[in-house]
């Protein structure tokens, strides 16, 4: 009697057990993976990741999951362009090393693949993403034009492209900005745009330099492609360190002298008053006490 107790306990215990384990898996989260290649001034290329989860009905980043990334269409070792953990807003930037090169120069096309491990909220996942070779060649014409032209590797030959929209802007801090009212041009034949700067009085270096930028960007076939090229067409720009001068945003000691006054003025205004009510009370106490 006590032996089919024990079974029974057992037998209790394993279903209990399992149930847990197939609820944890049942409440498993899928997560998204977004792959992004780009060829900065044909030069830096690297890939851009991004991973997302449907948590609530809504999609939110995910942070800290490590990330694999290969090149070609197999995930061995030997293929393993590098590895990444998504920061804060669910993103990591991967750059393509000298290593792969051999892989690289195989083919006018490439395919890449992501892959997570699996974790205790989330399954393992993976995304490919395969892009055509393209770059872009930048240059200027009498009258301030900018002539632009992208070509994409078919056949180990550069051809031209005919089925993108090209931007063509000046390289700023806070972004870039158009040359002129027209936000992107559309590619002609020849895989060419030919833009007016009409920016006037543009801030640039010493020397007067500004940083045109041509760009396809995240195009279906080629991802996102830039060029740059450096013109003295903007505003020669002295910088003057106002570093031992009083101002606003000067170091400690030299701020204007109307702010230490107003500052001092309302510091010496409030101990006045501590004193002068200090005295009061001492006063008060000493009628008190006669």
């Amino acid at each position: 009697m006590k032996i089919h107790i024990h079974y029974r306990f057992l037998l209790i215990l394993l279903m209990m057990v399992s149930y847990v384990v197939h609820a944890q898996d049942a409440e498993k989260n899928t997560l998204l993976l977004g792959l992004k290649y780009n060829n900065h001034n044909n030069q830096e290329q690297y890939l851009h990741a991004q991973v997302k989860s449907k948590i609530n009905g809504k999609f939110q980043m995910i942070e800290g999951i490590k990330l694999k990334c290969y090149i070609s269409d197999e995930t061995v070792d030997a293929n393993l362009i590098g590895q990444a953990i998504t920061n804060g807003k669910g993103e990591a930037t991967i750059l393509i090393p000298a290593s792969v090169q051999d892989v690289w120069k195989s083919s006018p096309s490439q395919t890449f693949i992501i892959t997570s491990g699996k974790t205790i909220e989330y399954d393992a996942s993976r995304s490919d993403l395969t892009i055509t070779k393209a770059k872009i060649k930048i240059d200027t014409a009498e009258g301030r034009i900018i002539n632009a032209n992208i070509l994409a590797l078919v056949d180990s030959v550069w051809t031209p492209v005919k089925d993108a929209d090209m931007f063509v802007g000046v390289k700023r801090l806070g972004g870039n900005l158009n040359v002129n009212e027209t936000e992107t041009y559309p590619i002609d034949s020849l895989g060419a745009v030919a833009a007016e700067f009409k920016l006037e009085a543009i801030p640039g270096d010493k020397n007067g330099n500004i940083v045109l930028i041509a760009g396809v960007y995240e195009n279906d076939s080629y991802g996102t492609v830039t060029a740059e090229m450096s013109v003295p067409w903007g505003e020669k720009t002295v910088y003057v360190s106002n570093y031992d001068e009083r101002s606003l945003f000067a170091r400690r000691g030299k701020s204007p002298l109307w702010l230490e006054l107003m500052a001092y003025s309302i510091v010496a205004g409030v101990w006045g008053v501590l004193i002068y009510l200090i005295i009061q009370i001492r006063k008060i106490i000493k009628l008190g006490v006669e």
